[in-house]
């Protein structure tokens, strides 16, 4: 055991086990994004990439179960994939935020802050416990949430924001 442990070789393959299950989890999940989002063509090539490299490294791992670091290195490669998949993901930010924003003083301004940047908006006149106001609502492009949320917070640093991911089924204002 303690042989193996020294071995450069064994190493290297620990390592080159870690980065090929880091790369297939990483298109798992992207892939994983992506079929939630409907793009079948591109979740396919990944998910036959992905498939390849399983196999691959599986067949490494198991024809070699006496080197614990291969073990190692699979399961960190897995858990270090998760990692990576997600922030690629969410640089990607492929899809559709819907923002349902509330303001019980600053509705308007909001709203006219986020039209005069190119969104659509719409006013909803609304009644919650103790006042009425005006829910604004806004579906945006993922990329551009954090802008939202940044202009709305400008106006109203109290404002109440929900934001979830939306598939459009019509065409409606979206800026370009």
């Amino acid at each position: 055991m303690i042989d193996i442990l020294l071995s450069p070789a064994a190493w290297l393959t620990a390592l080159g086990i870690f980065a090929a299950r880091l790369v297939n989890v990483t298109l798992d999940t992207l892939r994983f994004m992506l079929t939630i989002r409907d793009k079948r063509a591109i979740s396919w090539i990944l998910g036959f990439v992905e498939s390849v490299i399983f196999v691959m490294v599986i067949g490494s791992v198991l024809t070699n179960l006496e080197n614990p670091l291969n073990i190692i290195g699979y399961a960190a490669g897995f858990a270090t994939g998760n990692v990576v998949g997600m922030a690629i993901e969410k640089r990607l930010a492929i899809g559709f935020m819907h923002f349902s924003i509330i303001s019980r003083e600053h509705s308007t301004e909001i709203a006219d802050a986020l039209r005069k940047q190119g969104y659509g908006v719409t006013e909803i006149p609304a009644r919650g416990r103790e006042t009425s106001f005006m829910l604004i609502d806004c579906s945006v492009r993922r990329k551009e949430a954090d802008h939202v949320e940044e202009l709305t917070l400008l106006v109203d640093p109290e404002a109440y924001i929900t934001a979830e991911e939306v598939t459009p089924r019509r065409s409606g204002v979206w800026r370009s």
